[in-house]
């Protein structure tokens, strides 16, 4: 969703900055790309463009834990099997909506399974966001879909549910709802 997001605004006249991870899809022309590799990575990029922007649109899905101890070479082979102590990342929407100014928007995006709309509320709230897109799980949604379901949800509003759709017309919904706000 992040690039299809990032296309749509394009496409409708605004600057636009993509942070992203790894991955085969290829930026559209025009948009700035800040290429990360980890949650931390990510944070700081995010904190440091945070700070001029007028919307953040958090479609990622970084890491919600990193190994407690990182090790520098592999991991051998062993008949005793392997665990691995893992601890939670920094909460990037959290941290961020904590110096949010006054007329920044901020959406943020969950993938629930269970409880969907009590859960992406509880989230909308304890994180002060603007808005959350939750992403509906299903046989065509998804990362390695080009679309996607969602349920847009706002403060005080009812829910829009939109069906599967594309992602790049999903992207447009999304950004009319972000550009009521604005």
């Amino acid at each position: 969703m992040g690039y299809a997001l990032a296309e749509a605004a394009l496409s409708l006249g605004a600057e636009t900055t993509l942070i992203s991870g790894p991955t085969s899809i290829q930026p559209p022309g025009g948009v700035k790309l800040i290429s990360v590799e980890t949650t931390a990575q990510m944070h700081a990029a995010v904190k440091k463009e945070f700070r001029a922007v007028d919307c953040l649109i958090m479609a990622a899905a970084p890491s919600d834990f990193t190994p407690e101890k990182p090790l520098k070479s592999k991991i051998k082979k062993s008949p005793k099997g392997l665990s691995v102590s893992m601890k939670p990342t920094v909460d990037i929407l959290k941290d961020i909506t904590a110096t949010k100014r006054k007329k920044q928007i901020v959406v943020g995006f969950a993938l629930e399974t269970d409880d969907a709309l009590p859960n992406a509320r509880r989230k909308l709230k304890e994180k002060n966001l603007d808005m959350i897109v939750v992403n509906v799980p299903g046989k065509e949604t998804g990362f390695e879909h080009d679309t996607n379901a969602v349920v847009i949800i706002e403060p005080r509003r009812k829910p829009i549910s939109l069906s599967v759709a594309p992602k790049s017309q999903l992207s447009f919904a999304i950004l009319d709802r972000v550009a009521s706000l604005l």
